[in-house]
């Protein structure tokens, strides 16, 4: 059973929004949990360093972990669509960076792909999906995930996320994240991850570890993929997730940073 995409943007969007409101390393602060309806969205993860610049921005990488689950214990509904505005503090940036191209990744296994485009690898991680069909006692397979740059084009930048499952979701799994600046009052940038169905609506994820983080050379000066600045001794986001059959869980978060310089 082949799965065209999956819920790996959803992974990198939602550490994404874990990272940039700083929550601080795995267990130094609460985990943040949303709900919507009967399901549990639980993430934890930060970014390094933590003292940042006031004015000029820094590199900074981020690491997040999360669970989905029910409040009964049940199978988690599909994932439709996940949304992300971040402080317009933070910011990223792929100029210079080699890129990636989907059709380089598909059809791959973990190996394969990252053999494809080494270069462009800018994140790694762990999921865990489970698998329930009908009449049967649900499955989980686990996957390797690893972050791929896609390019920036028209003021979008583009990363890849490619996964390899084995049975009952058999085969690779290529997915996009779209990120694009915006003028929202304290938010700067939107990630967008549209989330087609795992094993025909059969597959939902329930666990994830993921680290984003990459410096790079481009014309002589260092860069990073991620980066941010503490201007007023915090950072903040707020995002949203849909489900299939239409409910949405939002939070807002607002966490302390420390201005250096």
């Amino acid at each position: 059973m082949r799965s065209r995409a999956g819920h790996a943007a959803l992974l990198v969007v939602m550490a994404a929004f874990v990272a940039w409101v700083g929550v601080g390393s795995a267990g130094a602060e609460k985990p943040v949990t949303a709900e919507a309806g009967s399901v549990l969205f639980t993430f934890n993860g930060g970014f390094s360093p933590r003292a940042l610049p006031k004015k000029s921005l820094a590199p900074i990488t981020l690491s997040a972990s999360g669970q989905i689950a029910t409040k009964d214990g049940g199978h988690p509904p599909a994932l439709k669509e996940a949304i992300v505005e971040t402080d317009k503090n933070g910011a990223v940036n792929v100029k210079g960076l080699p890129a990636c191209k989907a059709g380089q990744l598909q059809s791959r296994d973990t190996a394969a792909a990252r053999k494809a485009c080494p270069k462009a690898i800018i994140g790694h991680g762990k999921t865990t999906v489970e698998v329930a069909l009908p009449e049967q006692k649900p499955i989980l397979v686990n996957s390797a995930l690893t972050v791929f740059n896609g390019g920036q084009s028209g003021g979008t930048t583009t990363f890849y996320i490619h996964a390899f499952f084995s049975a009952p979701i058999s085969g690779a799994i290529v997915t996009t994240v779209k990120i694009k600046k915006v003028h929202h009052g304290r938010y700067g940038l939107k990630s967008v991850a549209t989330i087609p169905k795992i094993a025909n609506g059969s597959g939902s994820v329930k666990s994830f570890d993921l680290t984003i983080g990459r410096t790079f050379t481009y014309k002589g000066k260092k860069e990073s993929v991620l980066s941010a600045r503490c201007s007023d001794g915090k950072l903040q986001a707020y995002g949203t997730a849909v489900l299939a059959d239409g409910t949405r869980a939002s939070a807002a978060i607002i966490r302390p940073c420390t201005s250096k310089g």
